[in-house]
């Protein structure tokens, strides 16, 4: 009983962010265990899918600033529709290394010998 409880709370989360966009044209793919997903399909939009972590938006029902964090996500997924084909929450963040480690000291290690 309870995990349907969070799992209605979630899906009706998913729906408040997503009610920016137009009635429709959402259309929720098979559930996930980690991940709420939507594949969307409507003519002048580049998003096609939009996913949502569970234990985001777990987290976010608890939150007490849950009202502006959905309403930057709303404006977000607005910018988004047009511009890129997936929205994700949270996003994912890719990690470049800041500074290869060939040299020691600011010298290259070939040259320390």
């Amino acid at each position: 009983m309870r995990t349907q409880r969070k799992a209605a709370d979630e899906a009706r989360i998913a729906e408040e962010i997503m009610s920016v966009l137009p009635e429709g044209i959402a259309r929720a793919c098979s559930p996930e265990k980690h991940n709420i997903r939507y594949s969307l399909r409507a003519e002048g939009l580049k998003l096609r899918t939009i996913v949502f972590s569970r234990a985001s938006l777990r987290r976010l029902l608890d939150d007490p600033q849950r009202g502006v964090k959905i309403e930057y996500l709303q404006r977000d997924l607005l910018a988004s529709a047009t511009k890129r084909t997936d929205f994700r929450y949270p996003r994912l963040h890719v990690h470049v290394p800041s500074f290869p480690r060939k040299f020691a000291f600011g010298l290259p290690l070939a040259s320390m010998v």
